[in-house]
């Protein structure tokens, strides 16, 4: 029998039909509230508010828990590469051997990017920042490779030029940016092999590929490939619903993503650390800074919107930072900041009532730091991780039988009705 939920309004009891996910979450359909009601719902920032039946991701906040299509978060980092976890996400199951091998031809095939947009690039002003012009190369990718005659094709090749091509222009956009040399991807090497190599490779000094910065990307990359119905992949979604292609969706997730509360977190985090490190204030004051409600100060990377204990991402990528910082042999004096950080805020009983955890991007800029990635880039990185989970949920929102344009409602607050006052009479 279907359960449903009643609502009582002006004397009328109104029934709604409840929704119950694999994983036993619930929710109230509520499709036809103003239809029956004449009433919508308030609900600022979408927190209780579920804008889709997904089967790609699954997160519980209070326990901790991030599956890709029901695969733990950890046995992915620990066993998968990134290009077997993208085709999870985009495919909905992981590949046999066949298909890897033919999904890494396919994205060896696409990873030239073509010459002329090396002009783009040109004309950006210097100090452009690297996300602005990345969202703007995606959109003018569909300039360049006009849509093909099968849909299934179209999809299926649009899908890997975006995630052949998106991390061959983020490695030209930082060479150009430095007036460098631009490195051409290589045939011999997977596939974060080969980013790493073009963006560090030059003529005087060789790159030399080392498997644990590799493989360390590749877990920041797996870390960060989907995470439900976030600012970024909530855009995609948005946008993609006025059916767009799937370049222009991307891009509305790239410039979603730039902003300092979603995927430049990171890069805050390490602005944050250098700006303590530089003035030699003390962790635990900017500790209390962050417990002061008066302070407009926010202690970058701790808290999350849905995880309510700690981060499960957070956990993996701080064993690599570790390793990483071993590895290389880096004393970095923020790694050391941000442990007495970390140490401090998990003893604090205010940090510990208000769930205020060491989030993933705590430890992910220090990591990309470590790699040698500069700072406008961190964000860049971010992107090319998310890429397959926003390809995954822009696919996923065109095959939804119960597909509609997004058209939020809201509750009108302004000025009344009233009359135009002609030019002359106003004071």
């Amino acid at each position: 029998m279907e359960e449903t939920v009643q609502i009582v309004y002006q004397g009328k009891t109104y029934t709604f039909p409840l929704v119950e996910g694999t994983e036993g979450e619930r929710a109230i359909d509520i499709r036809r509230l103003r239809q029956k009601t004449g009433l919508i719902t308030l609900d600022p920032g979408y927190a209780n508010t579920g804008s889709c039946q997904s089967a790609i991701t699954f997160m519980d906040g209070e326990k901790g828990i991030l599956r890709y299509r029901g695969i733990p978060i950890e046995q992915l980092a620990e066993r998968a590469s990134f290009k077997e976890t993208s085709y999870l996400l985009i495919n909905g199951r992981l590949p046999n051997q066949k298909e890897l091998n033919r999904f890494s031809v396919l994205l060896n095939d696409h990873s030239l990017v073509h010459e002329d947009m090396r002009l783009f690039y040109q004309s950006f002003p210097r100090g452009s920042h690297p996300m602005g012009i990345l969202s703007a190369m995606v959109n003018a990718l569909r300039s360049f490779y006009p849509e093909l005659q099968s849909l299934e094709e179209e999809i299926n090749i649009t899908v890997t030029r975006l995630l052949a091509k998106v991390r061959t222009m983020a490695a030209m956009s930082y060479k150009i940016s430095r007036g460098h040399k631009v490195v051409y991807p290589r045939p011999d090497l997977a596939y974060s092999a080969n980013f790493l190599n073009m963006m560090f490779d030059s003529p005087v000094r060789p790159y030399v590929i080392d498997e644990d910065v590799v493989r360390a990307l590749e877990v920041f990359w797996i870390l960060h490939a989907d995470h439900e119905q976030n600012c970024s992949t909530s855009a995609v979604r948005m946008v993609g619903s006025g059916r767009v292609n799937l370049y222009a969706a991307i891009s509305a997730g790239i410039s979603a993503l730039w902003g300092p509360l979603h995927g430049g977190a990171n890069q805050a985090v390490i602005e944050m650390l250098t700006e303590v490190h530089e003035k030699g204030i003390p962790v635990r004051r900017l500790v209390e800074r962050a417990k002061d409600k008066k302070d407009p100060f926010r202690l970058m990377g701790f808290g999350h919107r849905v995880y309510k204990t700690y981060d499960p991402r957070a956990r993996i990528i701080k064993k690599w930072c570790h390793l990483l910082l071993d590895k290389l042999r880096s004393a970095d004096p923020l790694l050391d900041i941000a442990m007495e950080l970390e140490e401090i805020a998990l003893k604090d009983d205010y940090f510990i009532e208000n769930n205020l955890y060491p989030n993933v991007d705590f430890y992910s800029g220090i990591v990309l730091r470590a790699i040698g990635f500069p700072t406008n880039m961190f964000t860049v990185l971010f992107a090319i991780g998310r890429l397959p989970g926003w390809i995954a949920q822009w696919k996923e929102s065109m095959d939804d039988p119960d597909w509609r344009i997004a058209r939020p409602r809201q509750i009108y607050v302004g000025q009344r009705q009233c009359d135009y006052i002609p030019l002359e009479e106003r004071k």
